[in-house]
Formats: structure tokens, sequence, C-alpha cells
């Protein structure tokens, strides 16, 4: 949340009227950023890693509505050169501390046939990859600009295969970026040779999102903008990211880079914002809140959420939020949400409910104030539209008027996350993500993992009992190593799932057959951090496996999954601390077991000079808790 270290801080200011090119190297020299004024005095640049080529000269720029465009017939004023070595503490994450060093250049731009018109791109080059942005300065008799289309090209060496999904919601298929005919989301995951790069977009707040299309030559792709962009001048856009690594783990290993182009925390206060585990409510019923609240405070949980439907049907314009009244088609109630909040608050356990779209675009203002003093603690924003410029900012507006209220929130649907939630960390996850709700296969969840989680948290839906799980998804061992692996301050882990004491089949958005089962293997779950001080991807494959290690306190957490194929690991236990011991408890898939969820427990007491040797079957998974002795 705070700067932890300002450890170098130089500023170097130059007048450069005849400087044409300009290049700047990250702190540990492997990746270099070149930039000028080409022969036709328009803007370029290019990527250099470890002394390769990977981003060709490529062009730079906005165009407005009268078809004129910042690329050409410009000269370079000015820069400055600033480099940065810091560290700050965020209020929840997957590490305790990030570390955010960088050298940055500042160019200062004139068109030659106007005078009216400058603007400055900055570009900062971090170990972990290159960042750019684009700042419009005042102009003469001029408050505001209109920005029809972006220019900015991403030019390769080859017709790469990248990961493409064409929605937030949507399944990934591996192809040439030459065949991106449909704006594609990012981050856009590209495997170029020996290196994999990702193309995103950090700090979007208030600015039409952007994706990316083919370009007009092979190699290339372009920056793609979701409808026009008014802005007030000046104006800074939101950055423009290339993510650079020799794997797909070093890239999820280095995630923070999108927060680290966010501003810091904006809330001075961040004792309410409380990350932890939840079991949604199904029922929409008195009796179904109470046994889920029961349920939440014997195993381990923090929330019980109240899904769509508590206040009328959400599709329905006329459903009045700041009412209780169940939509007869998903319970025959009754619920009494109040008695369920404060039953739940004498359990120390919060409430969440979701809220649609069109509630909340007539009522927000209302309802946020209201649940605040109900005591709900949280709101799902439902299907709330995302894109253009409009939404975008309606949306980040709506979750700073939460943490106004003390309302954490987690997005529905559509929305793919920028880094916002440093700044405003009452955000704590979202959707985007095609998580259990949608059945994914573990070869899909894998995909996942490498491509949309480089972005941030995931709300991925967890279930546990439902029958898709073994149906459709990996078995039930894929959904423990599923809860390490995917992150989520918030960790929806019952998604489906009744627990005793809840009214049966009547009601509700549920499809798990029965109810609960207290299997010990739940110990995972129970004991399960959501957030992390360390995390550690030690092998992984777009699509293929995966394992990843996180501590919490003293204690670490394994997670494991496969694909289509069986693998083959050996786990060598080195993360764990020096000199030390550990009961290490192996959750792993055993057909031959009696039990519903095949999964097996074993015991042994490890330390980090031993290793681990599994062979994993196909579509399935390992999950292991170190507990430090």
């Amino acid at each position: 949340m705070k700067n932890l270290s300002l450890i170098l801080l130089s500023i170097l200011c130059f007048s450069c009227s005849q400087k044409e090119n300009i290049s700047i190297q990250s702190p540990d020299g492997k990746i270099q950023i070149n930039l000028g004024i080409d022969e036709t005095s328009a803007i370029f640049y290019s990527v250099d890693f470890e002394d390769s080529i990977l981003i060709q000269k490529s062009q730079l720029g906005f165009q407005f509505p009268d078809k004129s465009n910042f690329a050409k017939n410009l000269k370079i004023v000015s820069y400055l050169e600033t480099e940065v070595n810091q560290a700050w503490k965020p209020v929840y994450g997957e590490r305790a501390e990030v570390k955010d060093i960088y050298n940055q250049v500042k160019i200062h731009l004139k068109e030659t046939i106007s005078s009216e018109r400058e603007f400055e791109i900055s570009f900062r080059v971090y170990n972990e990859g290159v960042a750019f942005n684009y700042t419009f300065l005042p102009q003469a008799k001029k408050e505001s600009i209109v920005i029809q289309k972006e220019l900015t090209e991403f030019k390769l060496n080859e017709d790469y295969n990248c990961w493409v999904s064409d929605r937030a919601q949507s399944g990934y298929r591996k192809v040439p970026i030459s065949s991106i005919s449909k704006p594609a989301e990012r981050p856009l995951v590209i495997e170029a040779g020996k290196n994999v790069i990702a193309l995103g977009e950090a700090k979007l707040v208030d600015f039409a999102r952007m994706k990316f299309l083919a370009g007009g030559n092979k190699n290339s792709l372009v920056a793609e903008l979701q409808g026009e962009a008014k802005v007030s001048l000046p104006y800074t856009t939101p950055w423009r990211t290339i993510m650079v690594g020799k794997s797909p783990g070093e890239l999820l290993e280095n995630n923070y880079f999108f927060e680290n182009l966010n501003n810091p925390c904006a809330i001075k206060d961040v004792a309410w914002i409380k990350p932890g585990k939840i079991i949604r409510e199904v029922t929409l019923t008195t009796q179904g809140g109470k046994a889920c609240v029961d349920f939440a405070a014997e195993n381990g949980l923090q929330y019980v959420e109240f899904d769509a439907g508590w206040y009328g049907p959400e599709n329905n314009s006329e459903s009045d939020a700041t009412t209780i009244t169940v939509d007869p088609k998903r319970s025959p109630g009754p619920l009494e949400l109040l008695e369920v909040i404060k039953y739940g608050e004498s359990k120390n356990i919060g409430i969440i409910v979701y809220v649609n779209r069109r509630s909340l675009e007539k009522q927000l203002d209302e309802i946020l104030p209201l649940f605040k003093k109900w005591g709900i603690k949280g709101v799902k924003y439902g299907f709330v539209q995302v894109g253009d410029q409009k939404w975008t900012t309606w949306l980040h507006e709506a979750i700073k008027k939460a943490a106004e209220n003390k309302l954490m929130v987690d997005i529905h649907d559509e929305y793919r996350p920028t880094g916002f939630s440093r700044t405003y960390p009452n955000l704590m996850t979202q959707e985007g993500i095609r998580g259990d709700e949608e059945s994914p296969s573990n070869e899909h969840t894998l995909t996942t993992l490498f491509t949309r989680m480089l972005a941030g948290a995931g709300d991925n839906t967890n279930c546990y009992y439902a029958q898709r799980v073994n149906e459709k998804m990996g078995g039930n061992v894929s959904q423990l190593a599923k809860a390490v692996m995917i992150y989520s301050p918030w960790q929806f882990l019952y998604w489906y799932d009744r627990p005793e004491g809840s009214p049966g089949k009547t009601g509700g958005a549920g499809s798990a057959e029965g109810f609960i089962q207290n299997l010990p293997e739940l110990d995972f779950y129970k004991n399960l951090p959501v957030v992390w001080n360390e995390s550690k991807v030690l092998e992984g494959k777009i699509s293929e496996y995966a394992t990843l290690a996180r501590k919490s306190g003293n204690d670490w957490f394994l997670g494991s999954l496969t694909g289509n194929h069986e693998k083959s690991i050996k786990i060598n236990l080195d993360f764990l601390d020096a000199d030390a011991n550990y009961r290490a408890i192996i959750y792993s898939h055993d057909s031959g077991l009696v039990s519903s969820t095949k999964v097996k427990i074993e015991k042994q007491i490890v330390t980090s000079e031993k290793s681990l040797n599994y062979t994993i079957s196909e579509k399935s998974g390992l999950a292991i808790h170190f507990e430090k002795l």
C-alpha cells in the first residue's frame, strides 16, 4: 500500500530538438527500447530482448474524427529520463511485497505543421517488460478532444502462435496472429520463438477498452479501441504493456506488473477490507442462509453470498434492490435477509449480495448506503456493461462509491482487470474467466492460468460436490488444486453446494445433488489461505500442466493440474524453509476408493532437502499442505 523504499531516483532532462532516436534499457540490461522519428517524421518504437529483436519498428499514435492523427509530421522537443527503485506493500495479494523497479523516458513531441498540438509518450522499461502511454497536452482554444482510433502497432518477427479469447468469458484457441479477425482479449499471450510475450493494458479507468486485431503486416497486431473516447485536456491514456519472459510461468510470477502501473492505494482506512472464503446460498431462504452461516463458521469460511433473485427477477428493470422480494421462479422463500445478516454477525460471518446491472444503474447511490446500514459486507456487480468509455468510467466510479460506503466488490461476467485493485483494494475480484459455472476442462483451466491470470484475481466460482466436477471437469482433487492455483482474495469454494440444514432441491440456482458431505479432505479448504506472502510457479506449459506453490505464514500450499495427458512430476522442496520439518498432507486421486470423491490422503514428514515424485493421471490433479512443525 505504501512505498517501503525509494533507493534511487535520478532525473536527466535534455533539450533535443535535433535528436531523432532515443534508447533506454531495463535495470538488468536485457530489454532495450529504441524510439524516435523516422524519415517520414513519424514516431516509432522497437523492442530488443537479450540482443535480439522482439518487436520490430512499429507505429505509434492516434487518429481523430477529421482523419488527422498524432503519428506523422512530428519532432522531438525534449525528453526526460528517470530511474526508480522502490517497493510497496499491498493490502493483500499473491506476495507480501511488490518490487517496482524501472527506467523511464518521457518524450515531448510537437507537430511540425501546427503549433497547437503537442503530446508526450512515456516508456517504462522493467526487467519484467515494457509499458508506454500517451499524454495529450493542452491546446489553445480546446478543452477536450475526441479520439477515434488508436494506431499503436506491435510488429513481430514471424506469424507466431498466440492464445486467443474473443470475450472475457469465452474459450481459448491457439492460432497464428494473422488470423485474428475479431478483437482479441487481453492479455494476449504469444509464443515468440524461445520467448513468451503478453500484450495487454494497465490502468484502464475512464477510457475505451483496448483489444487486438491482426495488422496489415502479416506479423503485426494493432490496438483496437472499443469505441471513441472524449477526454479533457491534459489527458493521459491507459498503459499499453508488453510482458517478456522465457516461459509462461515466468510471466505468471511477474503478474504484479499491472499493479505497478496503477496509482497507490487511495483508501486511507483499509481495516474493513477483508479477504475470505465464500459459500453461495442458492435457496434464497432464511433457513438456507442460516445453514450456510453455520457451515461457514464450522469450516473456516468468512462469507455467505446471496445470488440473483433475492430482490426480484434480476433481468426485470422493475425489480427494486432496496427491498427483499424473492423471485418466485428461483425460490418459494421465505427470506428474512436482515435476520440472516444479524445471525451471521453473531458468528463473525459476513453477507455478500448480488445485484444485476439494471438495478445498479438506476439505484446505485441509494442502495450502497442502505446495504452499509443493513450490515452487508460486499456486493457482486452483475452483468455490468463494459468496453466503451461511458461504461468503463461508470464501473470504476461505482467501485469508488462502494469504497465510500465500506463495501467490497466482485465484478460479474465480462470485465477484465488492469490493476485497479491496487488503487481501490475494495475491488476484491472479478469473473471474466469462464469459471466452474461453465464446466471448464483442466485443459481450459491450464490455459486460463497462463493467460487471463496474468491480469489479476479471478472469481472462478469453484464448486465441489456438483455432478459436473466428475462428469466434465477434473475431479475433486483438481478442485482442491485450483483453489491454490487460481488466485482470488475472495475464493468461492462452494458455488452449487448446499450444507446440511439447507432446504433440499426446492428453489435456488444450484445443481448439486444432496448436501455437502463432511469428508476429511475438506480440511484442505478449511486451512487454505486466500492471500499469500510468496508465490512460485514450479513448472508449467499452457493447456498441458502446471504446479504452483504459495506460502502463507509458516505453511506452504501446492496445487498441480494435468490436461489431456498423464504427467510424472518431481517436486523439489527447496522452497521450504531450510533446517525445518514439515508435515506434508497430500491429496491425490485414487479411483479405487469407496469415497464418492476418490480423494486419497497421505501424510509424511519432509524437509527442504527432499523431493516428492508423483504421477498424475490425465485430467486430474494433486494438492498438498506443507504444515511447518
